[in-house]
C-alpha cells in the first residue's frame, strides 16, 4: 500500500484492507470495552442475590464433584470476583456451565444466582 492508500492491485483491495482493518479495531476495542466493564463491575463491589428459597452450597471448585466449603443462608447475596466453566447445572435461572468465584476457593453455580445476563457479568478467572 502506497501512502495514497492504494496497492499495486489497485484502490479496491485498499478498501478491503482499510475496512478489514478498522473491523479488527473495533473488535478489539469492544473486547476491550467489555473487560473493562466486567473488571469494573467486580471491583465496584456490586452484589447479586441468591435465589429466593435457597441456602446455596458453595464449592472449592466449579463443579458438584468439588467438596462442600459451606452452605449461604436465605436470602444471601454474592460479589463475584471472577467467572469460569465447570459443570453443566441446572437452576431457578436457567441451565449452564458458569460457576462464580465469591471468594478464593469458593465457588458457586450461577444458575442460582440472579445476575440479570445469560453470559458471564465478571472477567474470567485465571
Amino acid at each position: 500500500m502506497d501512502t495514497n492508500g492504494t496497492t499495486a492491485d489497485g484502490p479496491a483491495v485498499a478498501a478491503a484492507t482499510a475496512t478489514t482493518a478498522v473491523t479488527a479495531t473495533t473488535a478489539v476495542t469492544a473486547t476491550a470495552a467489555v473487560t473493562a466493564t466486567a473488571a469494573v463491575t467486580a471491583a465496584s463491589g456490586t452484589r447479586y442475590p441468591v435465589a429466593p428459597g435457597y441456602r446455596l452450597n458453595v464449592r472449592s471448585g466449579p463443579g458438584t464433584q468439588y467438596p462442600l466449603v459451606r452452605a449461604l443462608p436465605l436470602g444471601a447475596t454474592v460479589a463475584i470476583s471472577c467467572q469460569k466453566y465447570g459443570e453443566w447445572v441446572t437452576g431457578p435461572y436457567g441451565t449452564t456451565r458458569v460457576w462464580d468465584c465469591i471468594a478464593p476457593g469458593e465457588y458457586v453455580s450461577d444458575s442460582y444466582v440472579r445476575t440479570g445476563s445469560d453470559g458471564m457479568v465478571a472477567p474470567r478467572c485465571a
